[in-house]
């Protein structure tokens, strides 16, 4: 199989958007060019402002996995596990900023970059993996999504049927992840809305947190120290670790990020604005998000828990409607409707990319459609999936998140390759603090499912 140039970001045609405009990319670069010369704190600001990508990475992750980890952990082990999101998500941050570095300073397609410089293992698993994690994920949010709508109906008065319910959420996501970033104005208005509808919800759980738990704030600070509460009404506190650190970022996510880059027309000049807009767009909004889940999730379940399962129906209901008899649970339900609805989208999106650069399909093909579609069995999780139980959540998370060191160590490798950037590879102090972070991000999950793995074995 021919390799496609790897030095023409747009040879086969990117997802999300149609060539960038040279005009408004001329715009941006004269923009940067300004912003490059003003003291730390104002650039950064400058970067809040504007956005980028990072938004779109978090509504991929906030989806119906991540809801279902904060809540189980906040049912079953109180504020005990609230690092566990917060660190995945961190090292997460570290090796987005390195891929970020990759692609902006080679401006090579990633998969290509895998295959020629870590391998072809490294790359067929990385996106074999990201279409397998956006497959076992997709069940997740079929059956949130569609636990939300009945909720939504139960507030107007109507008993709607679950699975019907997951075959509008399919009828919906179909066109819209096989038209997905159409480009133009429509891509900008998506772009605000992402930022928008983030913090919208940060703001909701803030709210939530506020009233209902944050009265026991020693408690609350004491779940940032990392430790492994004892085992409670037969749930184990190790799994659960697991399946937070493996939703805090997806092996699809550092799949999708980086064509995110090359679609966009960044280069070399948008480094600092990447890993400022990682940080603002990614990092800070999902760690406020799940430790506000957490927090609610504590405060409202954990007194009834009882190690049995929790229907995503009655965690809606105790959560959304703490801000008021109806608007504040209607508020909540479209808040989280909404990022379920970008989640089953872009994993549709990841999946169709994956296959496109495995198997060299020209995006819009029939090929690159029909593999778009690949999750959406996954619908049938508002069917079977009715209990958000442990054992059904944790093991599915553990499944998908067993992926994601494979690609962090494949990016390790390309940050440390003298072939692959050259006088871009990081060096002295700050080489080698990232080479450490980026060993850590690789190390961590794996001695985490090491031991899950020496549990299961030892039982």
């Amino acid at each position: 199989m021919a390799l496609p140039d790897p030095h023409r970001p747009d040879a086969r045609g990117l997802p999300m958007v149609h060539p960038p405009d040279p005009q408004r990319l001329a715009a941006e670069r004269a923009w940067l060019a300004d912003v490059a010369t003003r003291p730390w704190l104002q650039r950064k600001l400058a970067f809040l402002r504007r956005g980028g990508p990072g938004y779109l990475q978090s509504a991929l992750t906030l989806g119906g996995g991540t809801a279902s980890a904060c809540i189980l952990s906040g049912a079953a082990f109180r504020y005990e596990l609230l690092w566990v999101m917060p660190l995945g998500m961190l090292l997460g941050g570290i090796v987005f900023a390195a891929i970020a570095h990759q692609t902006l300073s080679t401006g090579m397609r990633p998969f290509t970059a895998m295959r020629t410089h870590a391998g072809p293992f490294i790359a067929w698993g990385w996106a074999i993996g990201t279409v397998l994690a956006s497959m076992v994920w997709h069940f997740a949010q079929y059956s949130l999504a569609s636990a939300v709508l009945v909720d939504l109906g139960a507030v107007a008065g109507l008993e709607l049927p679950r699975f019907p319910m997951g075959l509008l959420v399919l009828a919906w996501a179909i066109p819209t992840a096989l038209s997905f970033g159409s480009g133009g104005g429509m891509q900008r208005l998506f772009d605000r809305l992402m930022r928008w509808m983030v913090w919208t919800i940060v703001v909701l759980f803030g709210v939530v947190a506020v009233r209902t738990g944050m009265r026991d704030p020693g408690a609350i600070a004491a779940g940032f120290v990392p430790t492994l509460p004892a085992d409670r009404g037969g749930v184990q506190s190790l799994p659960i670790a697991i399946s937070g650190l493996a939703t805090a970022v997806g092996v699809n996510m550092t799949f999708l990020y980086p064509y995110t880059l090359l679609a966009r027309g960044w280069g070399r000049e948008h480094r600092e604005y990447a890993r400022s807009d990682i940080a603002f767009g990614m990092v800070v909004p999902y760690v406020l998000v799940t430790t506000l889940m957490v927090i609610v999730a504590a405060a409202t379940l954990y007194d009834g828990f009882s190690g049995s399962s929790i229907s995503p129906v009655e965690a809606a209901k105790s959560l959304g409607g703490l801000l008021g008899p109806v608007l504040g649970r209607v508020l909540f339900d479209l808040g989280l409707l909404g990022m379920l609805l970008t989640t089953i989208t872009l994993h549709m999106v990841c999946t169709g990319l994956a296959c496109a650069e495995m198997f060299d399909l020209r995006i819009g093909s029939r090929g690159y459609r029909l593999a778009t579609l690949l999750p959406a069995p996954g619908v049938l999780g508002s069917l079977f999936w009715t209990k958000m139980s442990v054992y059904l959540a944790v093991p599915t998370s553990i499944v998908a998140g067993a992926l994601l060191p494979l690609a962090y160590y494949g990016f390790l490798v390309l940050q440390r390759s003298e072939r692959y950037l050259g006088a871009d590879r990081p060096r002295g102090v700050r080489g080698a603090l990232w080479l450490l972070g980026l060993v850590i991000a690789v190390v961590v999950p794996v001695l985490f499912l090491v031991s899950y793995l020496g549990s299961l074995l030892s039982a």
